[in-house]
């Protein structure tokens, strides 16, 4: 440990309790993407009083912001995420399913921890430059609608990650580890028919069902599916089912459509494919239809410089222990949902070599706690889902790291893992996180071979250039459920 990165972690120690305070005080405000307008506010707030100059409303986006302290480069960025999910309020502690409000939101992916432990970092690494005298600027970016927004595409569309040398973040998981690989660009399109409304016993004929749309465009995509890319997702949720009366003719009816494939350029011709269905149900039904552009995100590209060194000062900083009363939680906690067949880690998913390892390690995943470090992998690696990292990391190389915030196997976007985000667990994760993140950052200030290493691996990854989601005229917006 050297001396420069124990300022970082003195200083991030000293102030735990209020990041552990604004991961709670988030916690209980579960604001869905782009409304967090209390917990934007707070971190604000929280910004200004450590030491960070302020800017709000960044990219036309009002729940964006950015902290930023020190001059000159490098320029080291923070992520933070803090945005919760529609209908999964919960008891904070609980064991068993109980809504803290009815139909309520909820911090079911840990946004709430991900936002404190990064901001945590962010001043580790000011105070760092702040007692060395270091020439180097670190920027927190407070990065809204991750859930259903891509708040960090819309900042790529400003070219806001460009003058950064890199950007660090971390994820709320189930498993101690540095994710790495790629995963899928996606695009989200809201469909709105419209048709006439009819008696449907009375005059049917006189009526134009928005709902009949809906349903033959799902059908028109469910065709789709046999002739798209092994990679490629199509998934839709109606929104508007055009009322509760079956005796009329729904004379409106929405659907909200996600298209996801590795590249966006994939992506896109995909996409193209869905809006030609929508226009197929509009005339067969004799509707019309509005489409709105709701959010786009990019495919991440990995930076293994930067990840090997995340990985060797998480092995020098240790995994967290847990005491009897929170093994017993996890225990309790843990029995509420099927043992999960996979093992944790993506060194165990895409590593045959290290999958052994993993399953000794994690007692083959039955472990309430994974208190264990899982192998680096260095490897290709591909992942279904999508994040809005991954724009970030065409503009600039962009790393990920994961510790335990939740119990093994737990599921995603559940009411256990909101749960978990208000305990003591979820403290350490997310103190574990800060740190791993802070003495990272201060060897990419102190080593400048270090940093021309991570750009020339980003120069050669992202050579092909990035193509934004997000088409020129399109802003963030809301969805309105």
């Amino acid at each position: 440990m050297t001396a420069e990165k124990a300022l970082a972690l003195d200083a991030i120690e000293s102030q735990k309790n209020e990041f552990f305070d604004l991961s709670d005080k988030i916690w209980e405000f579960a604001e869905l993407s782009l409304k967090e307008f209390k917990s934007a506010d707070l971190y604000c707030e929280v910004l200004e009083k450590l030491g960070f100059t302020v800017e709000r409303n960044v990219a036309h986006m009002q729940t964006c912001f950015k902290g930023t302290f020190g001059s000159g480069k490098p320029v080291i960025g923070i992520l933070g995420e803090f945005d919760a999910l529609s209908g999964l309020s919960q008891v904070g502690g609980a064991t068993e399913h109980i809504e803290a409000q009815k139909g309520g939101s909820g911090h079911g992916c840990g946004h709430n921890m991900l936002g404190a432990g990064a901001l945590a970092a962010a001043y580790g690494i000011k105070e760092y430059l702040k007692k060395t005298g270091k020439t180097g600027t670190v920027v927190f970016f407070g990065t809204p609608g991750e859930e259903g927004g891509a708040g960090k595409a819309f900042m790529a569309k400003e070219n806001l990650f460009y003058p950064v040398d890199a950007c660090l973040t971390w994820h709320p998981d189930d498993v101690n580890e540095v994710a790495t690989g790629t995963c899928n660009s996606c695009i989200q399109t809201l469909y709105k028919f419209s048709g006439v409304a009819a008696h449907a016993a009375g005059d049917p004929e006189d009526g134009r069902s928005a709902l009949d749309a809906v349903e033959l465009m799902n059908v028109g995509v469910q065709y789709l599916r046999e002739h798209v890319k092994p990679d490629a997702r199509i998934h839709y949720a109606m929104i508007d089912g055009g009322g509760f009366s079956p005796n009329v003719v729904q004379p409106t009816a929405s659907v909200l459509y996600m298209v996801r494939s590795i590249l966006v350029k994939d992506a896109n011709a995909l996409q193209a494919r869905v809006d030609k269905i929508a226009e197929g149900a509009a005339l067969m039904t004799g509707t019309t239809y509005e489409k709105i552009f709701i959010d786009g995100c990019s495919n991440t590209v990995p930076n293994h410089v930067i990840e090997k060194k995340l990985y060797e000062n998480f092995a020098e900083l240790g995994v967290d222990k847990y005491t009897d009363k929170e093994w017993a939680y996890a225990k309790a906690l843990k029995a509420t949902y099927p043992l999960r067949d996979s093992l944790p880690s993506i060194a165990a998913k895409c590593g045959a070599e290290k999958k052994k390892s993993v399953a000794e390690e994690t007692a083959n995943g039955s472990r309430a706690l994974n208190d264990v470090l899982a192998p680096l992998y260095d490897g290709d690696c591909f992942e279904p889902g999508s994040t809005d990292v991954g724009d970030v990391s065409w503009q600039t190389p962009a790393v990920q790291l994961h510790t335990v915030c939740f119990t093994s196997g737990a599921p995603g976007h559940s009411w256990q893992n909101v749960s978990c985000g208000k305990t003591s667990i979820g403290h350490k994760g997310l103190l574990s996180a800060a740190k791993v993140l802070a003495m990272t950052a201060v060897d990419l200030f102190e080593d400048a071979n270090l940093l021309k290493a991570a750009r020339d691996e980003f120069a050669e990854r992202a050579k092909d250039g990035y193509t934004c989601p997000i088409p020129e005229n399109e802003f963030a917006k809301a969805v309105e459920l």
